[in-house]
């Protein structure tokens, strides 16, 4: 990306300034879950999902991964992303998040610590230092589904664009 600009991806905390209560909603989401789904590309071009517990501490969403997995090695490659959180049925009755952006490689002492202490806080394990791969997600846009009888309200949001909210009828 070329400089700051009005559309550039943001950190999870510039995304909730422009969106809170979407962000307070995947909030929720990912803490009742545990895990998001974390769309990455493949090498080969075709998609990848991947669950991954996801940690927002200090006005970032980091996503940690083992070492060597596959789906480290795609944001390593490929920075895109998909993050989801998980649905429980197939309703999704308590709604539903899906951001897309990129994943950035973090490579600071001081975010490793940061996401060690919140993962430990989250967990009870803390993993050891540098040891595995850390990104941090920055958004271009996301939405989130609400599920009602036969409609479906969406809350969708674009990086210095705002908020726009629609229906979808069965």
């Amino acid at each position: 990306m070329n400089g700051p600009g009005p559309f550039d991806p943001l950190s999870w905390a510039g995304f909730a300034g422009e969106a809170p209560e979407l962000a307070r909603r995947a909030t929720a989401l990912f803490a009742a879950a545990g895990v998001v789904l974390v769309g990455t590309v493949r090498r080969d071009g075709s998609p990848r999902i991947s669950p991954v517990e996801p940690i927002v501490v200090g006005g970032e969403l980091y996503l940690g991964m083992m070492p060597a997995s596959l789906k480290a090695r795609d944001l390593l490659r490929d920075e895109r992303c998909t993050v989801h959180s998980a649905v429980s049925d197939r309703t999704g009755s308590a709604g539903e998040f899906k951001a897309h952006g990129r994943a950035v490689a973090v490579s600071e002492d001081s975010e490793y610590a940061r996401y060690g202490e919140a993962l430990a806080a989250a967990i009870g394990w803390e993993p050891p230092d540098h040891a595995y791969p850390l990104f941090k997600v920055r958004f271009a846009s996301a939405a989130l589904f609400d599920t009602g009888d036969d409609r479906r309200v969406v809350t969708r949001w674009r990086a210095g664009r705002g908020t726009d909210v629609f229906e979808q009828r069965a």
